[in-house]
């Protein structure tokens, strides 16, 4: 998900303090039984597999009401007979059916408890149809507030989105929401009035006009996806769109966007193939080739959802004509479409398990606004962004927030996070081994949920660097490290301090306009050098203070 104004930032994004592992974070929030049965692996979720998703929804812009079914499959892993369906209020379900017959559901707040009267086998593959319809929550501040944004475009047509990051995609439709279960297929298909056209995921299967002035289109995605990955897009649109040949081929990037911005959206989206050239270069294949790439014009900023990245940047360069960093470098491409782009490799192929983790969509994806930089512009120009957008970090509380209560971290797992990367990337001091680390992730954890300890463990086996104590300093804790330092003669005394417990990072430090690599730890070391003065390495998210 990208970031609101400057002045928004913190007080609209994240608003959890959080503890968790290690006894590193904090913790002064309470949480209810809903916070659990929308956050935690339930045990009436844990015994089946979600294998494919039918969403069928028709749309009335007019009364702003959708109504609808979706179909479930899934595979039995352990016998159960009772199954957990997720809606929001004030959505309701209908009614739920087994091969046709209906089921009894029990409902506790959002929880749905459908009880199961066929024998549930292990390993067999069953089905149920959840029916439901309503008015779904109004977005109030799309994508952060998110739901339905209802909308008419400059021609009083209507223009509808949807958005549910974090809020989670039971505010509009029904499933097992939880990021541990990625469904592997779908199809989406949604009746609109005829005079408008809707955008969703994957690739256009077909489309079916109805007599009653409306249509259905319908919309097919082969890979898996995560719940707040799907979307729906209703607009008076008009299409273009290119081939780009690249690691898996030639792949189809399609543009949809409000008639008449055609001719503005052809000068401008000539960023996305720019993306798709750096990002393969950096993080590997398009994880999604077999669903295409398409850029979805929409009434509010924009969102990472699979294979269908919505843009509402308003054509301007930055982020909505600001410059993030601060430092000119930040106007060299749309936001938007380098930001929300760079989550199909982080966040929609790769993707967190648990919410609490999100630093792991969030903080790669922010680092890639830099990468692109550097594909274009050089080493220096990306340094110079990442390190300009730590005006924007709050350190308010840890990254990571509560794990199995749907709990987000800091709003720092963005530029916070892309700076820890960074420092990581000095600390392997290979840019063609960061690069290969970079793409391992995204060819080995390809199509997966994953946890921080996993992606912790993989950075730190293919480093070879322990690089433990980083994590637990920037991701759970609000603690910036401080370099502490005096000079005696020709002998440098350092030590670090305000750091987690063996804390021992190197850091490189410029004396005599030499780099000198450093490995402080909480006690005094004793170095000669020939110098009166020295500075700490800008690119190492640290303070320094001269005893």
């Amino acid at each position: 998900m990208n970031r609101p104004s400057f002045t928004v930032l913190f007080c609209t994004l994240f608003s959890l303090f959080s503890f968790g592992q290690n006894g590193l974070f904090q913790h002064n929030e309470t949480f209810t039984r809903q916070d659990s049965l929308r956050g935690s692996i339930t045990p009436e979720r844990v015994w089946w597999d979600l294998t494919y998703y039918h969403l069928d929804i028709s749309v009335d812009p007019d009364k702003r009401f959708i109504k609808g079914n979706n179909e479930i499959k899934y595979k039995v892993l352990k016998p159960s007979s009772t199954l957990q369906v997720d809606l929001q209020e004030p959505m309701k379900i209908t009614k739920v059916t087994q091969n046709g017959k209906e089921l009894t559901v029990r409902s506790e707040g959002n929880a749905h408890f459908v009880n199961l009267d066929e024998k549930q086998i292990k390993d067999k593959e069953y089905s149920i149809v959840v029916y439901y319809e309503g008015f779904p929550r109004v977005a109030k501040n799309a994508p952060w507030d998110g739901g339905f944004s209802w909308r008419k475009d400059g021609n009083g047509n209507h223009f509808v989105a949807t958005s549910c990051q974090g809020l989670g995609a039971s505010v509009w439709w029904p499933n097992k929401d939880h990021m541990y279960d990625e469904v592997e297929s779908m199809d989406i298909s949604v009746r609109v009035p005829s005079n408008l056209m809707n955008i969703s995921n994957g690739r256009l299967q077909k489309v079916d006009k109805h007599d009653d002035n409306t249509t259905t289109y319908h919309w097919g995605v082969k890979n898996p996806i995560n719940n707040y990955g799907v979307n729906v897009n209703i607009g008076d649109y008009v299409h273009f769109g290119e081939k780009y040949n690249g690691e898996g081929g030639e792949l189809d990037l399609d543009y949809y966007v409000l008639r008449d911005n055609l001719e503005k959206a052809k000068v401008h989206f000539k960023d996305a193939p720019k993306m798709m050239k750096a990002f393969e270069h950096w993080f590997g294949k398009y994880p999604f080739y077999e669903d295409s790439f398409k850029l979805v014009e929409v009434p509010y900023l924009g969102m990472e959802h699979q294979s269908s990245v919505t843009y509402g940047n308003k054509y301007m360069k930055g982020y909505l004509g600001r410059d993030l960093s601060r430092t000119g470098w930040g106007l060299k491409f749309d936001f938007i479409i380098i930001h929300e782009a760079g989550h199909e490799w982080f966040a929609n192929n790769i993707t967190n398990k648990d919410i609490a983790d999100m630093w792991i969509h969030e903080s790669f994806t922010a680092y890639s606004e830099n990468l692109f930089l550097d594909y274009y512009y050089g080493k220096d120009a990306s340094a110079d962004y990442v390190i300009g957008t730590r005006g924007s970090i709050a350190n308010d509380k840890p990254i990571i927030g509560q794990y199995d209560v749907n709990s987000e971290g800091s709003g720092d797992m963005y530029y916070k996070g892309a700076n820890m990367l960074h420092i990581i990337r000095q600390l392997v001091n290979d840019d063609e081994k960061w690069r290969s680390i970079l793409r391992g992730l995204n060819k080995d954890f390809y199509h997966t949920t994953v946890s921080t300890k996993e992606i912790e463990d993989y950075m730190i086996k293919k480093s070879k660097i322990d690089l433990t104590k980083v994590f637990d300093q920037y991701l759970r804790t609000i603690k910036i490290p401080v370099f502490e330092y005096k000079i005696e003669g020709k002998k440098l005394k350092y030590r670090w301090n305000n750091v987690v417990e063996g804390f021992n990072m190197p850091v490189t430090i410029i004396a005599n306009n030499k780099e000198i690599c450093l490995k402080p730890t909480e006690n005094w070391k004793t170095k000669k050098i020939g110098s009166k003065e020295i500075k700490v390495d800008r690119n190492f998210y640290v303070k320094s203070k001269k005893m």
